[in-house]
């Protein structure tokens, strides 16, 4: 059936015809594009109207109310038929030999486009950006709506056009156009990790081995020591002071020892041994003598200390 005829104004390209699969004519590389194959009379009637290089088309569907735009390979289709690429018929709903009209475009060219991903796979592949100029070199336009079809590594991947600038559909033949893409549509959100509860809360770490405090310096603050290195339990007097009454004196041959009593013994363990035993014992037996005798009239006297002078001394009340 040839519907080749023209509709309306005699100046412009409007036609109907019969659609088909490019698969149909052996041309299925064609399905990584967007380029028709019309009849040998569509060409004719292009020249006729002087229509610019490079043609583009628009290609709608009244009944399911879908358009799309499209560039021309070839006028080598039987007459009253039309082949289309696939997913271009999928777009617009058009089955085996619907009827699709055609008439000629003139777009604006592209300044900004806006893709989709349908799946997050293919913002896995090594260089979606040298895919997609590689693959659109094979159109001509992009209409808002779309779903084209990028075919890589043995897979195929549908992107959607979400958006073109300046107009809903543009021309991209030979422009500078800025890409964006929106998330793909399988992409969800993280999961955001739950806030642990305060009696969840897990304690900081402790280090193993804290940094130790440099103790402050205290000046006089040590605690004495005796000669025989055993502790001191009270400090030793500044001054010597008499021993107490209870006293007992032994005559350990010329040398005075003195032993103080359970109080003093406990300040001072040991024995505490003044002068030198150098004069024999019966010169120390006259003196002990004579002091005896004269207690009751010599009223009593503390003896001053004179250290290191040879002399001896008895400590009594």
């Amino acid at each position: 059936m040839n519907s080749d005829h023209n509709h309306g104004d005699s100046s412009a390209f409007q036609q109907h015809y019969r659609c088909y699969p490019v698969s149909f004519i052996e041309k299925s590389h064609l399905e990584k594009g967007d380029k028709i194959i019309m009849p040998p009379s569509a060409l004719d009637r292009l020249a006729y109207l002087q229509i610019e290089y490079p043609m583009l088309f628009e290609l709608s569907n009244p009944s399911a109310g879908r358009v799309s735009h499209c560039g021309v390979l070839e006028f080598v289709a039987d007459e009253g038929l039309v082949y289309i690429p696939y997913w271009m018929m999928e777009n617009m709903l058009l089955q085996e030999g619907d009827i699709v009209h055609i008439k000629n475009a003139s777009l604006s060219k592209g300044t900004y486009v806006k893709l989709q991903p349908h799946t997050t796979d293919f913002l896995g592949v090594s260089n979606p950006k040298a895919i997609l100029e590689t693959t659109l070199r094979n159109y001509s336009c992009l209409t808002t709506g779309d779903t084209i079809m990028v075919a890589y590594n043995n897979k195929k991947f549908y992107i959607d056009i979400v958006e073109t600038k300046p107009s809903a559909a543009i021309s991209i033949i030979e422009t500078d156009c800025e890409v964006d893409f929106a998330p793909p549509l399988d992409y969800k959100e993280p999961e955001k990790p739950e806030k642990p509860s305060l009696s969840n809360k897990v304690p900081p770490e402790v280090d193993e081995e804290p940094a130790k405090k440099i103790p402050k310096f205290n000046p006089f603050s040590g605690s004495s020591r005796r000669l025989d290195g055993r502790p001191a339990l009270q400090s030793p007097p500044s001054t010597f002071s008499p021993v107490p009454k209870q006293q007992h004196k032994e005559d350990t041959g010329g040398t005075n020892v003195l032993t103080s009593s359970a109080s003093t013994s406990r300040q001072f363990s040991g024995k505490l041994v003044f002068g030198s035993n150098v004069e024999n014992s019966s010169s120390g037996k006259q003196k002990a003598a004579s002091k005896e005798n004269n207690e009751d009239s010599v009223p009593k006297a503390e003896a001053k200390f004179q250290a290191f002078t040879g002399k001896k001394y008895s400590l009594k009340d």
